[in-house]
This record gives C-alpha cells, structure tokens and sequence, in this order.
C-alpha cells in the first residue's frame, strides 16, 4: 500500500534585512529585496530586523511605526514607502510617519497612538540589541543562512551572494 499524504511543505530560507528607515543605503537597497522577491517568492521569507542609527533623529519612531503597519498588515508597504521619501522623513519627521500611513489606508490615529504610548519600543530594542550582538554595525545588513552580509555604502555583489546561498540551502532542502 502506497501512502499518499501530502508531503509537508518545507519552511522558507529566512533573509534577515537589518534596516534603518532614514538610511539612503536601504532606500537602494529596495532594488534588490524586489528581485529577490521576484526570484524566489514564497520560498524566501524576507524579515525586517530595526536597526535605528543615532545619527539619524527620527530612525527610532520610523522603526516603532513600521511595527504599527505590520501589526495592521502593511508592514513591507509601510517600509518602502518610508524609504522612498528619505528626505522627507528627515525634515518632517513623525507627522510624516502617520501621513503615510494615512496614505496607505492604515489607522493613523493607532499610530499617533503607538508612537505615544511607546507600545512596540521592546521589539525595536530586542532587534538592535541582537544586532549589535551578532556584529551589526550599519544598514543594510543581510543575515542568512548563519551568514552576515554588510551592506553599507556598497550594494554591488550583495544580491548574487543572496542568492548564492539561498540557492545551495533550498537545495539542502530539497525545495
């Protein structure tokens, strides 16, 4: 007798995206995470990890207000469309961060509220505090496979080595 249940679907490789949203770097970055999207889909789970720099005033909120779309569902949206407007960000700061979620269609008042009330500042400090951790010390930073990939000023060859290594763990998976 055969046994013909499913087989269960193997879990994703997980790329680890250590960004700061007030960063130029991973603004240009988004490039990249597009087509690796692109490329991989659902077997390529893309997880942004907040890694607010000092130098920037407004990197803090920004990351608390990302965690604010993510829980109302529009995380990686929210995220792009911060970094897109770099600039503005930096000369408006945190009525920009609830404009754009208005623009979005995301509850702008929850999040005047959670960047009030501080309710997602414990995530943002767990994810820096791991960054720092595991040797983090800029943005874009890539963790994948056991593997940290610095971004920095210098995107060139970063997604052919993503790619590289997502290729030889699905392989290892057998997806």
């Amino acid at each position: 007798m055969s046994d013909s249940s499913p087989v269960p679907p193997t879990a994703p490789v997980v790329l680890d995206v250590w960004c700061e949203l007030q960063c130029p770097d991973c603004r240009r970055s988004l490039e990249d995470l597009h087509a690796l999207r692109a490329r991989y889909g659902d077997r390529l789970e893309l997880r942004l990890r907040h890694f607010p720099l000092e130098k920037h005033k407004h990197a803090f909120a920004a990351a608390q207000a990302a965690e604010e779309a993510a829980a109302q569902g529009q995380g990686w949206p929210y995220v792009e469309a911060v970094l897109a407007r770099v600039q503005e960000l930096e000369r408006t700061g945190e009525p920009f961060l609830v404009d754009v979620a208005r623009e979005l269609g995301l509850d702008a008042e929850e999040f005047d509220t959670a960047l009030i009330d501080g309710r997602h500042i414990l995530i943002v400090d767990a994810d820096q505090a791991e960054g720092k951790a595991i040797g983090v010390t800029g943005t874009p930073t890539y963790v994948i496979g056991g593997e940290r990939l610095d971004g920095g000023q210098s995107q060139e060859g970063l997604r052919a080595r993503v790619e590289e290594i997502t290729d030889r763990l699905l392989a290892a998976s057998g997806s």
